[in-house]
């Protein structure tokens, strides 16, 4: 068997495409924690609680109203963002102009309220929801066996990353955001009801991370902590690509999935612990993050 570095080529390969597809969801998740801290200032904590919102809703559907994975994936996003909609307008707006820790704290207590009522429901342990048929398969690679899922979930992600990159980059929408955020009252003078902007924005922001739940649910089982167990990492992943860089995100995001597979590979138990290593190291020469802007 062919090996590199002392390890089979098919292991390695192996490893770093799974990364790829880790790597996919990281960026879509860090992604809606861009957009919302890049174009509203404000750090979202409840950012894991929208992403297993995503996946319960999910879940949820197919138990007990009988919908499918594809109408789940319609819908789930869009009654996420419905919340994170009813979030903003009824508790984020009211602390405008204070000290963004508030809204922080404000995020954090909502999230435990999330958590708990679904625990109330479900309790902490997982409960596992199949792929749909269509995507059931697997695809033989020579080198490995990867589930026809995966492949979905992975370019439906980077396709979303896109998506979001040229709405936000390439836009009338997103030059009206931007311009917002460094000066909300000319925007308004120009006409722009900049508060219903800012409100779509964190909804939009949640339901990237509702559809990064439903995405998620066939591939890891669905319980109410879901979240919780990602929502440091990707905090951490922001960081490094730069707080409200989108780029940053989606960049940042790919590239730890791949790190961590190579980890896993050549030293397994750093694996859990890289994306924090990395941020010290980025933190340290360049404290504004890769892609972030140095005021």
């Amino acid at each position: 068997m062919t090996e590199l570095f002392g390890v089979p080529v098919a292991l390695l390969l192996g490893q770093l495409l799974l990364g790829l597809v880790n790597g996919a969801f990281y960026a879509m998740l860090s992604l809606g924690l861009a957009v919302i801290f890049g174009l509203m200032d404000e750090v979202n904590f409840a950012h894991g609680a929208f992403f297993m919102m995503g996946a319960m809703f999910t879940w949820m559907g197919g138990q007990y109203f009988h919908l499918n994975f594809w109408w789940m994936l319609l819908l789930a996003p869009l009654l996420v963002g419905l919340v994170g909609m009813l979030v903003e307008r009824l508790m984020l707006r009211r602390l405008r102009g204070m000290d963004p820790i508030y809204g922080l704290l404000l995020t954090f207590g909502l999230t435990l309220l999330i958590e708990g009522v679904f625990r109330s429901f479900y309790g902490v342990a997982g409960e596992p929801y199949s792929p749909p048929d269509l995507l059931g398969g697997t695809l033989d690679l020579g080198f490995m066996y990867l589930p026809l899922y995966y492949v979905f979930a992975m370019l439906a992600s980077l396709l979303v990353c896109l998506g979001t990159w040229l709405l936000i980059e390439r836009t009338k929408l997103g030059a009206y955001l931007r311009a917002g955020t460094e000066n909300p009252s000319l925007v308004q003078a120009f006409g722009i009801n900049f508060p219903l902007l800012v409100m779509l924005t964190f909804a939009f922001g949640s339901a990237l991370a509702g559809l990064a739940g439903v995405l998620a649910a066939p591939i890891i089982q669905v319980s109410p902590l879901m979240g919780s167990n990602l929502i440091i990492v990707v905090f951490a992943i922001v960081v490094i690509g730069g707080m409200g860089s989108v780029m940053g995100a989606i960049v940042s995001g790919l590239a730890l999935g791949v790190i961590e597979g190579l980890a896993k590979v050549f030293y397994s138990p750093i694996s859990t612990t890289v994306v924090f290593i990395l941020m010290a190291v980025v933190l340290t020469v360049r404290p504004a993050g890769l892609f972030g802007k140095e005021k």
